[in-house]
């Protein structure tokens, strides 16, 4: 995979990076993300991820998506350094992201500002915009997220995790056998008799535009039940009772700019769709997402008939 221009590490090497795999940045559906350190003339920090829930059997379905990862390359996607491909360990090597995940800017006390918000959404369309249809090998991500979009020095947004889904167990899944996604973003056709195509991808996006303009989650908890998709909801009933601006109450930068809180919040209800042939495309959803193309009134994003 020299031409590729990917790094292979030995398990000692990232070990002794990872100072031991001691600090952890996050933990996901495929194992555990460490920071480390490469040794060079300048340090370089990266991200380590530690792959614990895979196909271990398949040693060759790993390389072909290694080299798939390693083949992208666009400026909203984390760029993959290299790998570990040494007896049982399978670890990739990614950029650090010094901000961490967008989770960190969404729901806690620190807020992004409105137009940051809105370069975020643009990002995270491009970067998927890229892998459906412009990288050699077209890429379903199956677990859009805001866990899943990691920020940089300038808060540009980076896509991480791609590329990867194909490997899970189907016994590691978040939520039935053969879905792959997390609660509160799985579009709708992986519980039916449908096929799965790139637009499971446009309604993830769709449910996480509405958690960046709103700062909210999509799911929220109710005492003594399971957690409960209620914005997706509730912002179709403000937006077709004429109410947009409680998406928004307490932002006053997004209260100056209902015209656009409105044009992104309708593109995210096309996006949300029930029915996948009704979702925009990401060449679409970033045509209008630019200003290049009119967004039309969505339907309520609940009215589907398909099969069940």
């Amino acid at each position: 995979m020299s031409e590729l221009n990917l790094r292979a590490f030995t398990y000692e090497e990232l070990e002794e990076a990872t100072s031991g795999f001691k600090e952890v940045l996050g933990r996901g559906a495929f194992g555990s993300v460490y920071k480390g350190v490469l040794p060079s003339t300048i340090s370089i920090n990266v991200a380590v991820k530690k792959l614990d829930r895979l196909v271990q059997e398949n040693e060759k379905e790993f390389i072909n998506e290694v080299r798939s990862i390693g083949q992208t390359h666009h400026k909203n996607l984390v760029k993959l350094i290299g790998y570990c491909n040494e007896g049982t360990h399978r670890l990739l090597v990614y950029e650090y992201m010094s901000n961490g995940s967008l989770v960190r800017f969404l729901f806690g006390d620190r807020k992004l500002r409105w137009e940051q918000r809105i370069q975020i959404i643009l990002g995270i369309a491009k970067g998927l915009l890229y892998l459906h249809d412009e990288c050699i090998t077209p890429i379903i991500h199956c677990d859009i997220k805001p866990q899943n979009v990691l920020l940089d020095d300038n808060f540009v947004a980076r896509i991480s995790d791609f590329g990867l889904a194909k490997l899970l167990k189907t016994d590691q899944t978040r939520t039935n056998t053969g879905i792959r996604g997390t609660r509160g973003y799985v579009a709708p056709e992986w519980f039916k008799s449908m096929a799965i195509t790139k637009k499971v991808d446009v309604y993830s996006l769709g449910v996480m535009m509405l958690e960046i303009i709103c700062c909210r989650r999509n799911l929220e908890m109710s005492i003594g039940e399971e957690d409960e998709p209620v914005l997706v909801y509730w912002a179709y009933d403000c937006y077709n009772e004429k109410k947009l601006d409680l998406l928004v109450k307490n932002d006053e930068e997004a209260l100056a700019d209902m015209e656009e809180v409105e044009r992104f919040a309708k593109i995210a209800f096309w996006c949300i769709q029930e029915d996948p042939s009704l979702r925009l495309s990401m060449q679409k959803v970033t045509q209008m997402l630019e200003g290049a193309v009119e967004v039309s009134d969505p339907p309520d994003p609940s009215t589907f008939s398909g099969a069940i």
